[in-house]
């Protein structure tokens, strides 16, 4: 297969990222701008492999869950979620509101973990497979101003500001405003978001670091985040030292992630051999 062949099988899987009801062959081909023919031949090709279905019914594609369970497998080989997921669920019962965990990877953020702290009222749940837009939202303004200024301006304006259909009326549009931010952001020592990557919504982050010294690198960012009417002035300083004092604890645990990551996985023989014959059955 081509280079220019894999990369359109992957727009495939990006455009139906999202889509619970799957979407028409005729459809899919014009948001990939091919004809639908070949758009076809990329789906069979995914049917075929197991990352795609097609509806009996209506005819319309949508993806399987085997995209879902390879990224699945991978997190838990790697340890990510389990590492702070103890810090994440007692920072939620403390601020009583939606807590997540994001990692730096290459000149991005991935969400990794969640808890939700929310008990009545409102809830504020937004899905885990979402893009963090780095300069609406919170999580991104902590790990750019954790940057030198020139490299956050670099990575924001290398892909633009556009900002999606739910962004709220403070989203940030330039250069001149994602530069204030982020010395407030500095000189606050966290981030702030009202109403800007969701109308309604007021989030908050920090970043914490992969070991307790000083100068170790950035491994991620915590935040939290929930219905503007319940997330007021008053109630944000209180959060910000949870979220400090959250992160210290973060950081402390974090060095975990590393030696749960040199411990080699089993090779897949031995692993379909271990669940054939569990311990204390006989061969």
């Amino acid at each position: 297969m081509t280079i220019a062949a894999v990369e359109r099988a992957l727009k495939v899987l990006e455009s139906l990222s999202g889509e619970p009801d799957g979407v028409d062959l005729s459809i899919l081909a014009s948001r990939l701008d091919l004809p639908v023919s070949a758009t076809h031949r990329l789906l069979a090709t995914l049917v075929e492999r197991g990352f795609v279905s097609q509806d009996a019914a209506t005819g319309a594609y949508g993806l399987s869950l085997k995209l879902a369970q390879l990224a699945f497998r991978d997190l838990d080989l790697r340890g990510l979620p389990d590492v702070g997921q103890i810090v994440l669920d007692a920072f939620a019962r403390r601020t009583r509101e939606y807590c997540r965990l994001a990692v730096v990877e290459d000149e991005d953020l991935v969400w990794i973990a969640r808890a939700q702290g929310a008990t009545a009222g409102l809830r504020y749940d937004p899905p885990m497979g979402a893009g963090i837009v780095l300069h609406a939202t919170a999580t991104g303004k902590a790990w750019l101003a954790s940057l030198p200024e020139a490299e956050a301006l670099r990575i924001v304006c290398s892909r633009g500001f556009a900002a999606s259909e739910r962004a709220g009326p403070n989203v940030i549009m330039d250069v001149d405003m994602l530069r204030k931010h982020l010395v407030e952001t500095r000189r606050r020592g966290w981030a702030l978001a009202v109403e800007e990557g969701e109308i309604g919504t007021v989030a908050m982050a920090v970043v914490f670091r992969a070991g307790p010294a000083e100068d170790a690198p950035v491994a991620g960012t915590l935040s939290v985040a929930g219905p503007s009417s319940r997330m007021s002035e008053p109630r944000r300083e209180e959060m910000a030292l949870a979220l400090q004092e959250a992160a210290r604890e973060m950081a402390e645990i974090w060095p975990l992630r590393r030696r749960q990551m040199q411990v080699p996985a089993k090779p897949v023989a031995r692993q379909q051999a271990d669940a054939a014959h569990p311990v204390g059955t006989s061969a």
